[in-house]
């Protein structure tokens, strides 16, 4: 069982190189990791009143795109 797992992997990963694409590792914050939100809330308290990331916050919510979103 696992080998025929492992092949159909190896197969889908050539067929999606094939079409051009490779793969990647992105490394991103553990969401439950004790004390993230916390930090969330220390850094986003630190930016608070910045006017350069109320102007940034502004303009992303001007070209945000939410069509489709739930």
């Amino acid at each position: 069982m696992r080998a025929a797992t492992s092949e159909r992997v190896q197969k889908h990963r050539a067929a999606l190189r094939e079409s051009g694409l490779r793969p990647v590792q992105i490394w991103v914050p553990d969401t439950r990791r004790e004390g993230f939100a916390e930090e969330c809330r220390r850094q986003s308290q630190l930016v608070k009143n910045d006017a350069h990331e109320n102007e940034t916050a502004k303009w992303l919510a001007a070209v945000a795109n939410h069509e489709g979103w739930q």
